[in-house]
């Protein structure tokens, strides 16, 4: 898992059908990195998310075949960094 803040949306009219009715966002990893995430939990613009990436991704949306491999999984309420 990794930790991104949400900072935008992204539209495809057009598209893979077994993505017909995801929602997809623009997250910011930590490092920097800006990469798309299928939007899971209702997570919104501003929202610091917990997201998986890769086969775990695909099995969250219980379909090994989607071509998604990002999704967010939980909305972080806060953290705490130790020493």
């Amino acid at each position: 898992m990794v930790i991104g803040k949400i900072i935008g949306n992204v539209w495809a009219t057009r598209k893979d059908e077994s993505l017909n009715g995801l929602k997809f966002m623009i997250a910011q990893l930590e490092n920097g990195e800006k990469i798309v995430v299928c939007d899971y939990i209702g997570a919104g613009t501003g929202d610091m998310v917990l997201i998986t990436k890769g086969s775990g991704a695909r099995k969250v949306l219980e379909n090994e075949s989607i071509p998604i491999d990002a999704v967010t999984i939980g909305i972080i309420d806060g953290f705490e960094e130790g020493e």
